[in-house]
């Protein structure tokens, strides 16, 4: 087990800015991928489904987050496909930790917090932590606050605009506070 922090890493929205529809932003590189395990379609409409779907990923993010002093961890529906698709794309190990999530996920519990939430508490067990998602909210965050008894950062990333440079740098600085 790592000292160092988790960095608890979503895909879509900090690494694929999937709502910069429009915008094509420098240095990204679009790739064609649909892992398996976030689409709940049939065979068939998978396939379709794969020639339609554009990633758009930046190669020079992994070695940017290779030098921050995080323990990485995928936190995505990608699930355990993160390491077989994006992994490589951007210049990441092929072998990061994958947090598994419970068979029932998406959207928000009657309490308005994450689907992801729960079980990222759980993967932590009380180690400090930062999430890097497009969809977390002040409930999200009370929720962390609550029930973690350890530092945690919570990063909400615009999912049109993906990791910038002052996310990076937020995500260092806080690191750093942490001695």
């Amino acid at each position: 087990m790592s000292d160092r922090p988790l960095l608890l890493l979503d895909v879509d929205g900090p690494l694929n800015p999937f709502g910069a529809r429009f915008v094509r932003h420098r240095g990204y590189v679009t790739h064609r991928m649909l892992p398996d395990c976030r689409s709940p379609l049939p065979h068939a409409s998978r396939r379709r489904a794969a020639r339609e779907a554009r990633v758009r990923l930046h190669p020079g993010h992994g070695a940017r987050l290779l030098a921050l002093p995080y323990q990485l961890t995928w936190a995505t529906a990608w699930c355990r496909q993160a390491n077989e698709l994006v992994a490589p794309a951007i210049g990441l190990p092929g072998d990061l930790p994958v947090v598994e999530w419970p068979s029932a996920r998406c959207g928000r519990s009657a309490d308005g917090v994450h689907w992801k939430t729960r079980t990222l508490l759980e993967w932590a067990a009380g180690r400090p932590f930062a999430w890097v998602d497009d969809e977390l909210t002040g409930r999200d965050a009370d929720h962390v606050a609550t029930h973690h008894p350890g530092s945690a950062l919570l990063l909400r990333i615009d999912p049109r605009k993906g990791l910038r440079e002052r996310d990076f740098g937020r995500l260092e600085h806080w690191a750093r506070t942490l001695g």
